[in-house]
């Protein structure tokens, strides 16, 4: 069993994580005693575009994909109901501006993180394991960080943390976390969501999880299963 210590760091880092997280806009870490996401606000209400329609269809798939993230990834939330994301936008891997439709096709694990997120610093190694074992024409981390300012601390903590493998998404302005904040997606850092490769949310998640375990791999089984999404 993993240890339940793990992406909790001691009193005097999360404060420290506060403290830099009021500086940097204002957003705070999502810390919790539980790593349960069942506190999270509830979804804004979808809107009635084509896509919406469609995905919204999507509500028992969502929750039999959901059913599936069990042990470290089990506040893995389904879709209430399930949304159009792909118009979701941030910087890609070039430096140019990209949106989730870019990865249609692709199930996309996607995930927000920020340098003074300290449940961050232990999650990002686990996702980039995670990318590179599973990560295929089908499937993608794609982890977007979100602090303001230039690529300097973004791209040393992705050295210092021994980060290879995961490209380097960016959003630099917080609309990407604030548009999660509005749909009720988002309470804090990190936040990581499910979705399909026609951009439909399938699953949601505040607070960190164990992405290189066991059960991680066997969500993105499921999730990758013709009848499944």
């Amino acid at each position: 069993m993993a240890d339940g210590n793990r992406f909790f760091p001691a009193p005097r880092l999360i404060l420290a994580a506060l403290v830099a997280g009021a500086l940097a806009s204002a957003v705070a870490v999502y810390v919790s005693e539980s790593r349960s996401g069942n506190n999270a606000p509830a979804q804004a209400a979808v809107g009635e575009s084509k896509d919406d329609v469609a995905c919204a269809a999507k509500s028992d798939r969502a929750k039999k994909v959901a059913a599936s993230a069990t042990g470290e990834v089990a506040a893995l939330l389904p879709a209430d109901p399930p949304q159009s994301l792909k118009n979701l936008a941030f910087n890609g891997p070039d430096g140019k501006p990209m949106t989730l439709a870019d990865h249609a096709g692709k199930t996309v694990l996607l995930n927000l993180w920020a340098t003074w997120c300290a449940p961050c610093r232990a999650e990002m190694p686990a996702l980039d394991a995670l990318q590179k074992e599973k990560g295929s024409d089908a499937f993608q981390v794609v982890a977007v960080n979100v602090d303001v300012g230039d690529d300097v601390k973004p791209k040393k903590f992705l050295a210092d943390t021994g980060v290879a493998t995961l490209g380097y998404f960016r959003d630099s302005t917080m609309a990407l976390f604030n548009d999660l904040k509005t749909r009720g997606l988002a309470l804090g850092l990190p936040v990581t969501m499910l979705i399909d490769g026609e951009g439909c949310l399938i699953a949601h998640m505040n607070g960190p999880a164990e992405w290189s375990g066991p059960d991680a791999k066997r969500l993105v089984e499921a999730a990758l299963k013709p009848d499944s999404l």
